[in-house]
């Protein structure tokens, strides 16, 4: 079930020279620390002067999807849903 968080985490991020790409690597939620596993999609979105990076991704255990945004404007993480790929 796909569920509304909206709550700040603190992710850990990497950042490859060679793909010129930056990624979260972790997340700390709830005391407790998610790595990711896989990314499913990446997209910018423009919030008037503010640049969103909006991450799809998939923990280690492939258990729980996360939606999060990186706000380039202070630098902060927000998890915006978690889903555990259940219908109800």
């Amino acid at each position: 079930m796909r569920e509304l968080v909206n709550e700040k985490v603190s992710v850990i991020m990497t950042f490859s020279a060679a793909k010129r790409r930056a990624a979260p690597y972790l997340i700390s939620w709830q005391n407790n620390d998610y790595r990711i596993g896989e990314i499913g999609y990446h997209h910018q979105v423009k919030v008037g002067n503010d640049l969103h990076h909006i991450y799809e991704v998939v923990d280690k255990d492939s258990r729980l999807s996360f939606r999060l945004n990186f706000d380039t404007l202070n630098l902060h993480w927000t998890l915006e849903a978690i889903s555990d790929g259940n219908a109800n």
